[in-house]
């Protein structure tokens, strides 16, 4: 049974609790996009030279594009949180992380030229529009889950800051991206209208968030994870900033593993390495503290390290095929991963774990979404990479999750050519921030 969005806020929760302790275009692209996400792959047939990494990275992003257009709302613009792998879907309830992911995934879209210009300029000023002007709001910040034809909250979710930092992202990397005046205004509107002083509520680390029945949640992001572009935005923000003094509200604990030390959330699984990473370029910049970018890519060898240590009770787990984050599992879906062991891994493989890294070790990763596409036809499928799947048992997720789809789509395509991490870092209120607490 599909786990529902109610069951994905236990994710904050969790993570919470232990980071204390812690149009469809009839076009040729998508045509060719279309009778390649079935299961059969370009370059599989006899004869057939293989694809260069180049070539099967795009492959994976026209799939993934596919998702970000039919499974959101061409009224809206909200994107679902989570859909059939194979399509179809009648889901309405959205994710603003996914729809965040989305809007970037649409600027990839343009730039790659997978959809005609006119058609994606045409949803995103429908996305940004509905954003500014219908979308509920508590000052400027979104609730995490809503219906995705409304804009309703919904399954009694919290306004949330981090999600809401990632819905931030993708407006502000179709800002700089689309040269269109009605774009570029609504995204600046957007942006400025964040109140980010109130989600501090008094404190010096922001609240995870806050619902209208029990006001701000006790959850602060005050451990290292995902956080960075959260306070990021918040200190470059021309309107209602947060001090740069705010880069120190959180902790920076260190692990080492198999004589790899580098800084982590103690209790969190692999993608707090990634989120981050795909809009903001930390690539040969480091703070008073750590070359955050460095400290992912030990992170990511540490993981599989982790992953193949666990080969003797899980025989799946080998060089090629790894990697365990959030995601679903067969009993639902669960925050799970390490170093340290965290959760109950059963072996399961989640692609999104390597297809997240893949700017950090590339190589690794790649071979990995290889291994899977080639080697178990069942986890790929019309949006690209199931959720998660068992090799073990022969389990495979019937749904993709739009936020794992997206860290995948973005990290590949920051791979192979920056464009995420060129076009977003564009923002002057970007540069100024990391100006303001010491990168160089």
């Amino acid at each position: 049974m599909s786990p529902t969005p109610t069951t994905r806020l236990s994710r904050r929760e969790m993570l919470a609790r232990l980071g204390k302790a812690m149009l469809v275009s009839p076009l040729l692209n998508l045509a060719i996009v279309s009778m390649s996400c079935g299961g059969s792959k370009p370059g599989s047939n006899l004869g057939t030279p293989p694809l260069t990494d180049d070539q099967f990275l795009d492959e994976i992003e026209r799939a993934i594009f596919l998702y970000f257009w039919e499974q959101a709302s061409s009224t809206t613009g909200q994107v679902k949180d989570r859909a059939f792998a194979a399509g179809s879907d009648s889901r309405t309830v959205s994710s603003i992380a996914a729809t965040g992911f989305g809007l970037t995934a649409l600027c990839i879209a343009d730039q790659r030229g997978y959809m005609a210009s006119a058609s994606i300029v045409a949803r995103v000023q429908a996305t940004l529009s509905f954003l500014l002007n219908q979308m509920p709001n508590e000052n400027g910040f979104f609730y995490h889950f809503v219906d995705m034809n409304t804009g309703q909250r919904a399954n009694s979710s919290e306004v949330s800051s981090i999600d809401s930092a990632i819905l931030l992202c993708g407006v502000l990397t179709c800002r700089q991206h689309f040269r269109d005046p009605q774009i570029t205004d609504m995204a600046a509107q957007i942006y400025q209208r964040v109140n980010w002083p109130w989600m501090l509520n008094g404190g010096s680390a922001f609240s995870m968030g806050w619902t209208p029945e029990s006001g701000f949640l006790t959850g602060r992001w005050d451990t290292y994870c995902e956080l960075m572009m959260l306070y990021l935005l918040a200190i470059g923000a021309t309107v209602n900033p947060v001090p740069a003094s705010a880069w120190q509200a959180f902790t920076r604990p260190s692990l080492t593993y198999q004589g790899l030390t580098f800084i982590t959330n103690l209790s969190a699984p692999l993608f707090i390495h990634q989120y981050s990473h795909a809009w903001f370029d930390f690539r040969n910049r480091q703070d008073a503290y750590a070359n955050y970018f460095n400290n992912s890519v030990t992170a990511t060898q540490a993981h599989k390290l982790f992953c193949l240590s666990l080969a003797s009770q899980f025989s799946d787990y080998a060089n090629n095929l790894w990697g365990i984050t959030a995601s679903d599992s067969v009993n639902g879906y669960v925050v799970w991963g390490g170093p340290p062991v965290m959760g109950p891994i059963d072996g399961s493989i989640v692609p999104c774990a390597a297809g997240g890294s893949i700017p950090f070790v590339s190589s690794d990763c790649i071979a990995v979404l290889r291994n899977i596409q080639s080697g178990f036809p069942k986890a790929w499928q019309r949006y690209s990479f199931v959720d998660a799947f068992n090799p073990l048992t022969g389990w495979y997720d019937t749904d993709v999750i739009g936020i794992d789809l997206g860290i995948m789509m973005l990290m590949a395509e920051n791979q192979r050519s920056g464009f995420v991490w060129n076009t977003f870092m564009k923002n002057p209120e970007v540069v100024a921030a990391m100006t303001a607490v010491g990168f160089h």
